[in-house]
């Protein structure tokens, strides 16, 4: 699996370019983000963007992105119903409204994404930061990619927004401290390609002590 990673300003998501053709969240940054996607590929060659949840950090970028590429869009289906929504995105502690989105693909737990090479992307349900929150795993790869659920080093997700949990969000990691992971690629922060199963311990570990 060939994954880029793409962070165009301090308070925007981490956004993933996978196989070429998919791509994993957005940013707040449009233009710096579609610059550094054309440093890859052009960008009429995106077919879709899976979005981690429905947060405006990771979304906004969305509707120009589709503009240029007419890529499919995909979230899983209780944040397509408020990924538009300028309170539930949480949009307005940016001072900016929900953008337009409209969503093409709507996913549930365990759903599968083909992305070419014979791999897949395995949808993983994981409420607690938001209801809709998903992470998506790579089997041949061990790659997690996290959204805003855990973080390197045992970082969480925020859990004080509307639709957050934090008893909903330690079962989630419970769910993915069942999994191998070699390379966990979170929403936000660095990726990490050493013992990433004990970084999901340690988040575990943080979300428990939340409670």
């Amino acid at each position: 699996m060939e994954v880029t990673k793409f962070t165009t300003s301090q308070y925007s998501a981490n956004s993933y370019l996978v196989n070429g053709t998919i791509l994993i969240d957005t940013s707040i940054d449009t233009e710096g983000l579609i610059k550094l996607i054309e440093e890859k590929i052009p960008i009429e060659q995106l077919e879709l963007i899976v979005l981690t949840h429905c947060h405006f950090d990771h979304t906004a970028s969305v509707p120009e992105i589709v503009r240029r590429s007419h890529a499919r869009v995909g979230i899983h289906k209780v944040d397509a119903k408020c990924v538009s929504d300028t309170e539930k995105s949480v949009a307005y502690l940016f001072h900016k409204d929900a953008p337009a989105i409209n969503i093409d693909e709507v996913y549930e737990n365990g759903d599968v994404i083909d992305i070419g090479n014979g791999e897949k992307l395995e949808i993983i349900h994981t409420p607690g930061h938001t209801k809709g929150s998903i992470c998506l795993y790579e089997r041949k790869s061990k790659s997690l990619f996290s959204g805003d659920t855990i973080f390197s080093s045992g970082g969480v997700g925020r859990t004080d927004f509307e639709g957050g949990s934090v008893e909903e969000l330690t079962k989630s990691i419970e769910k993915i401290t069942k999994l191998d992971v070699e390379i966990l690629y979170p929403g936000h922060g660095p990726i990490t390609t050493d013992n990433a199963n004990h970084h999901i311990q340690l988040s575990l570990r943080a979300s428990k002590g939340m409670w």
